[in-house]
């Protein structure tokens, strides 16, 4: 293939001024002279692949520097590896220009970008609103495109294909950024070798990139309601219900229904072909259904009452809604791939915990309580593997609760432990007192030399059962015998630990595959006497994840509040542009 050689990058134009002329801006004289030689460079002939010595230079410099001022979030330092090794694969090159046209490929990609909205994403972080104009330059109407035209499409093209590709994969911020254990580093694509590989040369460049996107089915149903979302934010007028200084029961006259019928239909809460009462001034009858119906997708109780609560989250922008669904599919992208076996997920602002077989069919599902929203006992979000499950636990009292909670005890009444089922051990787990806890014994456990656990039974704070996936938060799953929490809507009451509404039908399905541990058996095991560890015969990936929004198979959305603040802090980091923590 011949070289091209191009007048405008010539002698009197060398790669450092070219590079000036791209980073200075106006502000510097020299670089606008540059940068109007480079845009009035000579034409380049039918073929494209190859650069000029001066189209590599630029190129190979711009590369280096890690910054393009043509792009939307001009820093791309955090791909320039990537980028370098893509064009070392084609010899300095260009990949998605030949003949001076942008390639089928390069079309098919920009479209993507441009309905990255679609996918939770932004079409703007990925230029879209500059790839009319980069095309225009190859429809020459009335003057030809120059070389300078055709690398800066292609640079420009390349990063946005990129980031594209990773953002889908593996989101764009990296959980542990916000002291999440999910381990993103293993996901990550070589994306040089992705492009060059998978996309250049693709026949279906969509196909192809659905395959870098989360396989999960909650994903994908999250992609479609926020298809949904995206149109009934553009269809509802965001008219304000009016506010309620005490809450309007069925029956009750309200200013707001007219607007309440309108939006609950919208919303699909209230079917349109449903009868609402004739009077447009009573909260009544297929209204308060629907109502129902929108508390339950929230969580809420759903009692029908048109309280602050429920007027409040009626009031949410749909546009708010939206971007719950997009920080969600953030969260859904820092997930492992595809484990080909079962797997537990516990979804915190949810409360709520699901065991999926390896195809994610549901088989047991319940409440769940999760660690209080203050008091620095957020449950932590992480994976691991569940090892085994204990019957008839003792409970081991963490330092920090033992100093916060069980010393004042103590201090007002030296029998606390003893009335309350607890006994005091040394590092060795050998009893030290189960009575009266002396004053000697009580300045060595604030010294902690000592050390306070709690006898297995029905009125242990564990419960019968214990789940045990090993991690470095000591949290674990656990029977309770508090069990009026579950009775709440909103259930965060633990100091981190998650509390099973269930506990016996979750074990049963971790030791479905070991012998002889049929319910009865667990039952038994429970009510017994003994206390004893029953190692899985099978390991279980456990996730604690953070999701606001969920899609189930009903299509039904469920929307959470963000009890530990975590939607916040991501949408802060995610407006500050590229480039992301990672």
């Amino acid at each position: 293939m011949k070289q091209l050689t191009i007048l405008g990058w010539g002698s009197r134009l060398s790669a450092p001024l070219v590079l000036i002329a791209l980073f200075c801006g106006s502000g510097c004289g020299s670089a606008s002279s540059a940068e109007r030689q480079l845009a009035t460079s000579s034409t380049v002939g039918a073929s494209a692949q190859e650069l000029s010595s001066e189209g590599q230079a630029w190129l190979g410099a711009a590369i280096s520097h890690g910054n393009f001022p043509d792009l939307r979030w001009p820093d791309f330092s955090d791909y320039s590896k990537h980028v370098k090794r893509f064009y070392e694969f084609n010899g300095d090159s260009l990949w998605w220009i030949k003949g001076m046209e942008p390639t089928a490929q390069a079309r098919q990609v920009i479209a993507l970008l441009l309905k990255a909205d679609l996918k939770g994403l932004s079409a703007e972080d990925y230029d879209g609103s500059r790839w009319n104009d980069r095309l225009a330059k190859f429809k020459p109407a009335t003057r030809q495109p120059t070389e300078a035209d055709a690398v800066k499409f292609d640079l420009a093209l390349t990063v946005c294909a990129m980031r594209y590709i990773s953002d889908l994969h593996i989101g764009k911020v990296n959980p542990k950024h916000f002291a999440f254990a999910l381990d993103d580093e293993s996901k990550k694509y070589d994306l040089a070798e992705f492009l060059k590989d998978h996309v250049v040369g693709a026949g279906d460049v969509a196909g192809v990139l659905a395959q870098v996107e989360p396989p999960y089915p909650g994903y994908l149903r999250t992609i479609q309601a926020l298809q949904t979302y995206l149109e009934l934010a553009k269809k509802d007028d965001g008219e304000q219900l009016p506010a309620v200084k005490k809450a309007i029961v069925p029956g009750d006259t309200y200013p707001g229904v007219t607007r309440l019928t309108r939006l609950l239909r919208l919303l699909g809460d209230l079917r349109a072909d449903a009868n609402v009462p004739a009077d447009q001034s009573i909260y009544a009858g297929a209204l308060v259904d629907a109502v129902k119906n929108f508390q339950r997708r929230l969580g809420r109780d759903p009692n029908g009452r048109l309280d602050a609560q429920t007027v409040a989250d009626l009031n949410v922008p749909l546009s708010r809604r939206v971007r719950q669904m997009q920080l969600t599919l953030e969260r859904w992208r820092w997930l492992p791939d595809v484990y080909q076996k079962a797997l537990i997920v516990a979804n915190i602002p949810e409360f709520r915990l699901r065991a999926v077989d390896k195809d994610f069919k549901i088989e047991v599902t319940m409440k769940i309580v999760v660690g209080k929203a203050y008091g620095h006992h957020n449950t932590p979000v992480f994976s691991d593997t569940m090892q085994y499950v204990v019957f008839r636990p003792y409970w081991e009292v963490p330092p920090s609760i033992t100093r916060a909670e069980m010393v004042p005890h103590v201090v007002r009444d030296p029998d606390y432990l003893a009335n309350n089922g607890f006994e005091v051990v040394d590092s060795k787990r050998n009893v030290v007192s189960t009575g009266t806890v002396t004053p000697e014994v009580l300045g060595q456990i604030r010294a902690g030399k000592l050390f306070v656990r709690q006898k297995p039974g029905p009125k242990n704070a564990l419960g019968l059962l214990k789940f045990v996936f090993p991690n470095s938060y000591n949290v674990y799953m656990h029977d309770t015998p508090s069990t009026e929490f579950f009775a709440k809507s909103r259930r965060d009451f633990s100091h981190g630990c998650i509390r099973l509404e269930k506990p016996a039908d979750l074990a049963a399905w971790v030791l479905r595959d070991n012998p002889g541990w049929t319910p009865d058996h667990i039952r038994a095991a429970m009510t017994g006497t003994a206390t004893q560890q029953v190692n899985l015969a099978h390991p279980i990936p456990v996730f604690i994840v953070y999701a606001t929004v969920i899609v189930l198979e009903d299509g039904l959305v469920h929307f959470y509040d963000d009890i530990y603040g975590h939607d916040a802090a991501l949408d802060n980091v995610l407006a500050k542009g590229y480039p992301y923590p990672w």
